[in-house]
């Protein structure tokens, strides 16, 4: 018997609204995640979160928020390896959504940055897979790329709060500086 659920791992609403659209077109009961201990500063984790909040209410989907931020913990990982910060952040996050796939009895996990263009998908593919075969969590992959306008075409008329970057300081420096960190 396929287990039909989901739990997505969230980065912000608007790359969610058509991810969970999907999951539930396939069939899926869907669960969102928040846990984003790379988005800084502060004030913008809870901006992100509280358009998160209302993207789960007016589509009616359950949210459910990490009990920590572990901002300290993300910039333990990642100072002094800022060239593969992607990656550590990667697996901080999924792996955080498949233990908590475990904890809600949730058999299958995936994340919404699969829907965007700026994201790295075959690392994120590849991570994905090594985290199910370390946690036994099935990791559901879909290139959503295609549909990312379909997502902002949902969230526009709620007039969420929109980021300008990904979410950690670094992603933040080179969207406004156009220079790459190496």
């Amino acid at each position: 018997m396929e287990n039909k659920n989901i739990l997505i791992h969230c980065c912000c609403a608007h790359c969610a609204a058509y991810t969970v659209k999907y999951w539930q077109e396939q069939g899926y009961a869907t669960t969102a995640f928040w846990y984003n201990p790379n988005i800084n500063p502060y004030m913008e984790h809870q901006n992100r979160l509280e358009a998160m909040k209302t993207l789960s209410q007016n589509m009616n989907f359950e949210l459910v928020v990490a009990d920590s931020y572990d901002f300290v913990e993300y910039f333990r990982r990642v100072v002094g390896h800022e060239a593969e910060r992607c990656a550590l952040c990667f697996d901080m996050r999924m792996s955080k959504t498949a233990e908590t796939a475990i904890e809600l009895g949730i058999g299958n996990f995936t994340s919404t940055l699969l829907i965007s263009h700026q994201q790295k998908h075959d690392l994120l593919k590849e991570m994905g897979e090594n985290i199910s075969q370390t946690t036994g969590v099935n990791f559901m992959y879909a290139d959503l790329r295609k549909r990312y306008s379909d997502s902002r075409c949902i969230t526009k008329p709620m007039a969420l709060y929109r980021q300008q970057y990904c979410g950690c300081v670094y992603s933040e420096w080179e969207r406004y500086t156009n220079k790459t960190i190496e």
